[in-house]
This record gives C-alpha cells, structure tokens and sequence, in this order.
C-alpha cells in the first residue's frame, strides 16, 4: 500500500459524504437542530403576516375586533421563535465542539499508525494544520454552516410560497435574481476555492516555519542566520497576504454582485407593488408584506451565498482531512495477526509468546521506497539471542537500514526477517516493538517530569525501579540535583536538561521496560568522554542475556562487539569480530586506523 495520499476527484462538495461515518453518532442531534431551525425560519417568514393583518383589519377597518387574540397569537409565535433559536444555537454550538473534537482523536490516532516514511516526507507544520485548523473549519461547516444554509434557504422559500399566494406577477418579478446567483456563484465560487486551497498549503509551510523557528532557536542564534530565517518567513507571509487579498477580491465582487442584483430587483417590486396599489389592484397590507419580504430577503440571500462561498473555502479542508484519514501505512499487520494478537489499541496480550532475542536475516534484498538500488542484495545473518551486534561506518553510509528492518520500521523488498524462527509479519508490530528498546541519537524528552518520561517506557514502574534504571546508567546523580527530584520538570523536549543528560535519561527509559532487543543508536554521541565512559560500562552490564544493535560512528566503543557489521555507501561490506576485522586489513582497518591517529592527534593538542 501506499504511503501517499491518495489522489482525490477535484470536483465541488465531492469530499462531504466521507464526513457522515464521523458525523453517525450526532444524527439525532443534527435532526433536530434542523427541525428547530426550520420552525425558527418558518415563524420568521409568518411574521410580517402579522403586520399585514393589523393594517389591513384594524386600521383599514377601524375596529379592534379580535386584538386580544391577535396580540396572544403574536407573543405565543415570537416565545416559540426565540425558544427555537435558543435551543438550535445551542445544539449547534455542542455538535461543532464534539465534531471537532471526534476528528482531531481520530486523525491524531491514524497518525500513531502511518509508518516513518509519512512523517520523512511530510513536515510538522502539514501535519499539524491538517489537525488542528482543517478539523476544526470542518466542525464549523457541520454546525455554523449547516444552521446559516437551513435557516436562510427554509426562509426564502417560505418567503416566496407566501409571496406567490399573495401576487403571482409581483413575486415573479423578484425571481430574477435566482438564475444570476447561480451563475455568480459558480463562476466566482470555483475561483475563491482554487484560490483557498493556495492558501491552506501556504499556512501549513507557515506554520512549519514557525514551528521550527521556534524549535531551532538555538542553532538560529548560534549561527547567527536570523536574518535568513526571518527573510524566509516573511516571503511565506507575503505570499499568504497576496493569496488572500486574491480570495478576498472575488468573494467581494461575489457579495457586491450579488447585493446590487438584490437591490436591482428589490426596486422593481417597489416599482410593480406602487402601481398596482394606485390603482387598488393590491391592498396597503399586503403591498407592505411584500416590501419587508422583499427588504428581509437581501440578507438571506447574501448570506446564503457567503454560506455557500464558505462550504466551497471548508472544501479543502475536508480534502485534505479525508487524504490523511485515507493514507495508508506501508507497515501494518495482516488481519490473521490482529485476530490473534490484536491492534495497538486493543491488544490481546494472553496470546503474546515470549521473546527471547534470536534474528536471523533470511536472504534479505531491500530497497527504500523512494530509491531505486538495493541496499541489501541476499544478505543473510544469524544474531542468536543475547549476542551484540555493532553496526559502523561513516556518517550517512546507512548503518540504520538492519536496525529499521528488525523493528519493522521497514520491510524487506525480499526475503524474510525471523525474530524466534518466526518471519517478523506473522507476530504484531505492538507485540515486538513492546519487547524492544530504543535509544536515539538525538535525544527526545516529552513534556513533564522525569518521572513521566521514564514511565513511558514502563507505565506501572515504582520509584524504586526508576531509581535502579537510573543507577544503572549512572544518572541518578541528574535527579539528585535537581530541586524537586523525579517530580523535576523536564521542559517542552527536555529543554531544562542538558544533551547529555536527556541522553542518559533517555537510556534509562529504555532500560525500564526491559527489552529482549535492545538498539543503541549512537547512543553516546552526544555525551562528553566521562560520562561517554561510564555509559559503556553501563552497556556491558545490561546488554547480557539481550540481543543488541549497537549502531556506532566511533569504533573504538564497539570492538568487544560479538560480531561487527561494515556499512559503506548504504551496503555490508565485511563482517566479524574486531580483531577478525583488523587481520583482514580492508574498509574496517583503515576506517579504524583513522580513528586512531584522529584520537592521538586530538589527546597531544589536548595536552599541549
């Protein structure tokens, strides 16, 4: 399948109907928030009746016959109205938040299972747009919009079957503005949605910039190209300010158009109406029925076409929503497996074997998505459980191609990758990546306290068990110095701690859980040479009884590894133990040999 978004028709309202499975379960509260905007409507286009009846009856025939009646109906029409309104605004006011709300849990929840390769290709600020504003002009559209088009269309309908029944020939006059909105709203509706749809992707790079404007600080400062970013941002402004002002120009000319037409026909009812009225073809009541209808019916009529302009705008949105919600992952489970294992969110854990570690590449070929050579061509290995496995080359030759492979980041194009004697796709993703831990290179913290993150990696853990973690890996220390201990916060990605400290906790978070595979991703890159130190030690302890991936740039952290995997230009080129590796005097040696005259050379400047 697929990690692209599928392509979807560029047709006008097509997206709407894929909006009903999310809108099911507030059908009923949709019903009868219509029913109440109909009734609401209904009584509105009733009232100048009313004043028709009053002219007419009592003073045209000078008489107060039947006012009580006449005032109870009245204020009885006006308390039924307002208790429609009260109650439809307030329907639509819960459904737009509910709405938003199912949409945002249901699309952050598909994104938990899109594989890496969507989150590579797009950024944070797409992603995050397609979240928080599509979903939220979405539920506008199934509340606000939904109310303005019900409300404003029952009413001129209403209006017109009244004016009909009073003046066939007058009410025909002010039908000529039915055939010009149609054409004005087709012809400027197509081009503020092209235009619209510019401006969603805009604001999705505007608010990726922001984002990593703001993530980037640091580097921004540090490399003073704070000019360069700022430059970068305001040209994505100004191309939001001149797509907008282009969206706002024919929406304008949408409105004007079509409240001069409004106007045009307005003065030929006034026209018409005087005419028959002089020559008592038509009664002063209903000549003034037909002026209110006819002033009463602009601003439905405006606002009926701004609605329909709106839901045209809202349409991108539902695009892109429904894009996201159709993508698919390249990774996921096959439905046998989920009956016996179950989902990520509903796991069938009484049916989860053990794992005890054992890998074995069976003649493996793979090749990424978006490349087109093999990265690996036939690769066959055997990792028994409890053995290290170091994984080196130089930065960028794809040391982490196995290491996504064994996690199911990836499939292999070919072949089979067996966790237990077992091909990786007849077991759960949730199920082995439970049973793996993961340290990146770049450490990642979330937001809260220490204690928090490192129940992530195991949610029921006793402060007695985080302590030993910590110990461990020897960062207890970080806690000991902090004010409030492991109720400390961390900051937005860790942000009050340093990067060698976020290293160290992140560690301890994945040694938590307890893994049978353990993947260390140039986990001590990023910390200074003592603490790089005491880390190794750490490694020496807890990866027995594990299988390990030790993805490393320095290879001097590697060469008690059980078996040594060479990376060059993305493909294995040797493969043993270090000292196999070192007689064989190939990449590896001189790779090594490198290293090594780069260390001396470093300590003697040190020392000098």
């Amino acid at each position: 399948m697929s990690r692209k978004e599928s392509d979807t028709p560029n047709l006008p309202w097509f997206g709407i109907p894929k909006l009903f499975p999310y809108l099911k379960k507030y059908r009923k509260t949709i019903f009868f928030m219509v029913l109440l905007g109909l009734f609401a409507s209904i009584a509105d286009s009733v009232m100048p009746l009313f004043t028709r009846y009053a002219i007419d009856h009592f003073i045209g025939l000078l008489t107060l016959d039947t006012l009580g009646i006449f005032i109870a109906l009245y204020i009885m029409v006006s308390l039924l109205k307002s208790l429609a309104d009260f109650i439809s605004l307030t329907m639509a006011g819960k459904i737009e938040m509910s709405v938003n709300r199912d949409l945002r849990n249901a699309s952050f929840s598909h994104l938990q299972t899109l594989s890496f390769s969507y989150f590579n290709q797009n950024s944070v600020g797409y992603i995050h747009a397609r979240v928080m504003s599509d979903t939220g002009k979405i539920g506008e559209l199934v509340a606000w919009r939904m109310m303005d088009f019900v409300w404003n269309a029952s009413y001129m309908i209403a209006v017109l079957v009244v004016m009909f029944q009073l003046n066939t020939g007058l009410a025909g006059l002010f039908l000529i503005i039915i055939p010009c909105a149609v054409f004005l709203i087709m012809y400027f509706g197509k081009k503020y949605m092209a235009e619209n749809r510019i401006i969603r992707e805009i604001n999705s790079r505007i608010t990726g910039g922001f984002n990593e404007g703001i993530t980037g600080i640091r580097s921004t400062k540090t490399m003073a190209v704070e000019d360069v970013m700022e430059e970068d941002f305001y040209k994505e402004t100004l191309n939001m300010k001149k797509t907008s002002v282009h969206a706002a120009h024919y929406n304008s000319l949408l409105q004007t158009t079509m409240s001069g037409v409004g106007s045009f026909a307005l003065a030929l009812v006034l026209w018409k109406g005087g005419v028959l009225s002089r020559e008592a073809a038509m009664e002063i009541g209903t000549l003034s029925v037909f002026i209110s209808y006819a002033v009463g019916l602009m601003e439905p009529i405006e606002m009926l076409v701004e609605t329909i302009a709106g839901v045209i705008s809202i349409q991108a949105n539902i695009e892109r929503f429904t894009k996201l919600m159709e993508t698919e992952s390249e990774i996921f489970d096959r439905p046998d497996v989920i009956e016996v294992y179950g989902d990520a969110w509903h796991p069938k854990k009484e049916n989860w074997e053990e794992l005890h570690g054992d890998v074995e590449f069976d003649d493996v070929s793979f090749r990424y998505p978006d490349g087109k050579e093999l990265v690996l061509d036939h690769f066959s290995l055997k990792i028994p459980q409890g053995t290290t496995a170091a994984i080196v080359g130089e930065t960028g030759a794809g040391k982490t191609t196995l290491v996504n492979l064994v996690c199911r980041f990836y499939e292999p194009t070919e072949g089979r990758v067996l966790i237990d004697g077992r091909d990786a796709r007849d077991r759960s993703l949730l199920w082995l990546h439970s049973n793996i831990g993961y340290v990146l290179q770049t450490p990642h913290l979330f937001s809260g306290t220490i204690r928090e993150n490192l129940r992530y990696g195991k949610e029921d853990a006793t402060d007695e068990e985080i302590m030993a973690a910590l110990k461990l890996v020897n960062a207890d220390g970080i806690v000991a110095r902090m004010d409030k201990g492991l109720d400390s916060a961390v900051g937005e990605g860790g942000s009050q701690l340093s990067t060698g400290e976020k290293q160290l906790l992140s560690f301890a978070r994945a040694l938590l859980a307890d893994p049978r595979i353990l993947v260390l991703d140039e986990a001590t890159s990023s910390v200074d040479t003592m603490t790089e130190k005491e880390i190794q030690n750490a490694i020496s302890t807890v990866v027995k009884g594990r299988t390990s991936f030790v993805i490393a740039h320095r290879l001097s952290t590697v060469t008690d590894a059980d078996i040594i995997l060479v990376v060059r230009d993305g493909k294995i080129v040797e493969q043993g133990k270090h000292q196999e590796l070192m007689r064989a005097k190939g990449y590896y040696h001189s790779l090594y040999t490198r290293q090594f005259e780069e260390s001396v050379l470093e300590n003697v400047k040190n020392a000098g």
